[in-house]
């Protein structure tokens, strides 16, 4: 990916849904106005989701997906396909159904659609192969199209547009902020840090600020001191990575509002709210207890890696116990988390909201506490509150 292009976790995830021999391949192809995924007459020809990120008039910068056929259940393969289609829609914007107009709904697609339902997740029914048979349609998310002619694709695509219209455009840090505020963004470079390159919070961070008008200057832990009596204006603000908490927090003067990538990052993926409440648990965990530290990346782990190494490290020596780690990472989050006492999740750059808050639902759901690093970080270095100054109806949650 180019340093000009938007990340995936910021595209809107448009995925197609449906049976075998439907047309899903060819109908986003169409779409598309590209050979994004194999189009053929065989059975089950899409076995995997098939990302492609792309620009989409007139939606911009979007995610295609791709889906294997939801009726394929009749070997534990077809069946361990429709469960990865089934996961999609954790992290789907916008779904398209596409329906065979020869054959008409069945339970399969009415599945669909309550699972749609049920996950608020906007979604339009696109019946295809309408050049073999035409389906009157009356539902404003519903549509007759042909993949094979063309018919009705453009409008299709401004279909898809307007579930788009209700999505919120969100900022990290910027609503917080006035045109002109001076921000210090405090970035560790050790040997966690990716060479030569900052991690993709801090871009994001950095370009926000840039375009709304603000003034970012970045800087290191151990120079930070230097730098704020450097500057003639006073800062609104200073960001600092979760693992340099302790010692920022000591370095900057109290008028200072303080938090972290990893905080902001909550407040704009999931709900900060819960996560806060979440953090508390730890003080409940006793020996034995199993705690989960789930990732969104797949980085290639370091020897002093915060997730699998600083994090677990500070938490037996915050609570004085002997603790039972598990982690993952990437796509992958346990369906099953009611053996852990709590979960520790990262701020989740590279997940989009929508998978973020489905993660942190599970958790809610059942019963088990979710935090998040910057969050668990800040509670044990006893600077929570201090952290949350940005989001002052949060910050009294934590005595």
């Amino acid at each position: 990916m180019s340093l000009n292009n938007t990340p995936s976790a910021e595209r809107v995830h448009i995925a197609f849904f449906g049976q075998r021999n439907s047309g899903k391949s060819s109908l986003l192809n169409a779409v598309t106005n590209q050979n994004i995924a194999i189009v053929s007459d065989v059975l089950g020809t899409t076995t995997d989701p098939v990302f492609k990120a792309m620009e989409l008039l007139p939606l911009g910068a979007v995610m295609m997906i791709d889906t294997a056929g939801i009726d394929d259940i009749s070997t534990e393969l077809g069946n361990m396909r429709v469960q990865k289609t089934l996961r999609i829609l954790n992290k789907t914007d916008i779904a398209v159904l596409v329906v065979d107009s020869t054959k008409g709904l069945t339970d399969y697609e009415n599945n669909l659609i309550e699972k749609f339902k049920n996950k608020n997740v906007p979604y339009i029914v696109a019946y295809n192969k309408c050049d073999l048979k035409k389906i009157s349609v009356n539902a404003d998310n519903e549509i007759c199209v042909s993949a094979l002619t063309g018919e009705n694709i453009h409008e299709l695509k401004e279909l898809i547009a307007k579930q788009n219209g209700i999505m919120e455009d969100k900022k990290i840090v910027a609503h917080l902020l006035n045109k002109n505020d001076v921000v210090v963004l405090v970035i560790p470079i050790d040997e966690s840090a990716p060479k030569g390159r900052l991690i993709l919070p801090q871009v994001q961070t950095i370009r926000e600020l840039l375009d709304n008008e603000m003034i970012p200057v970045a800087t290191r832990e151990t120079t930070l001191k230097e730098t704020l009596s450097t500057l003639a204006k006073k800062p609104a603000m200073v960001i600092t990575d979760s693992q340099a908490f302790a010692k920022v927090s000591k370095d900057t003067p109290l008028d200072i509002p303080l938090t972290s990538f990893s905080i902001l990052m909550a407040n704009y993926k999931s709900d900060l709210k819960t996560l806060v409440h979440g953090v508390t648990a730890i003080d409940t965990l006793k020996d034995g207890d199993k705690v989960l530290i789930s990732e969104g990346c797949t980085h290639h782990r370091q020897c002093n890696d915060i997730g699998t190494v600083k994090l677990p490290k500070l938490l037996q020596k915050y609570t004085g116990k002997s603790l039972d780690f598990s982690w993952t990472s990437g796509t992958e989050f346990e369906e099953d988390l009611t053996k852990y006492k709590l979960v520790i999740h990262c701020g989740g750059c590279m997940l989009n909201e929508r998978e973020m808050k489905y993660r942190l639902k599970c958790s809610v759901d059942m019963g088990v506490p979710m935090t998040n690093y910057g969050t668990a970080i800040a509670y044990m270095n006893g600077i929570l509150q201090r952290s949350l100054a940005p989001f002052p109806d949060i910050q009294n949650i934590i005595n």
